[in-house]
């Protein structure tokens, strides 16, 4: 797991804000690349390696990454992870470049395996940070 003391508080909060309205219980993590803008196929290439590991712990069903090309209401940094039967919502993500490299913003249905989601993408490589984490909040309130 990514160090606490390298959450970046903005970030945090504003990912925990995503998670709280709406009609659906959501958690979500926030991925700390190294990834540059200048490598912004590594990133898109990084978010499906990602995708598998929410689907494999979020849903039975087979999945498909949304990318929203033709769609006037969808952020072209904005991805969705979408069932192939029914086209359901799996997960959604943010990617943000952040002094100089991306972090990466995914948040799902919370009875999704946040643990197993978390471990598998930090074997890709990436820090990841979960949201919400109360080890995280608890570092953040003593800043």
């Amino acid at each position: 797991m990514a160090e606490q003391s390298a959450v970046d508080r903005d970030l945090y909060v504003r990912t925990k804000a995503l998670l709280e309205p709406g009609d659906v219980e959501l958690i979500g993590c926030l991925v700390h690349t190294d990834l540059g803008g200048e490598e912004d196929l590594e990133m898109q290439e990084l978010v499906v390696e990602i995708d598998d590991v929410i689907a494999e712990h979020a849903t039975d069903e087979e999945t498909y990454i949304y990318a929203g090309n033709d769609d006037t209401e969808f952020s072209s940094n904005q991805y969705q992870g979408l069932t192939i039967e029914d086209d359901a919502f799996v997960w959604e993500s943010q990617h943000l470049l952040r002094d100089g490299t991306f972090d990466l913003v995914f948040y799902y249905e919370a009875d999704a395996d946040q643990e197993a989601i978390v471990a598998d993408i930090e074997a890709l490589g990436p820090d990841v940070t979960p949201v919400p984490d109360s080890d995280v909040e608890a570092r953040l309130d003593e800043e």
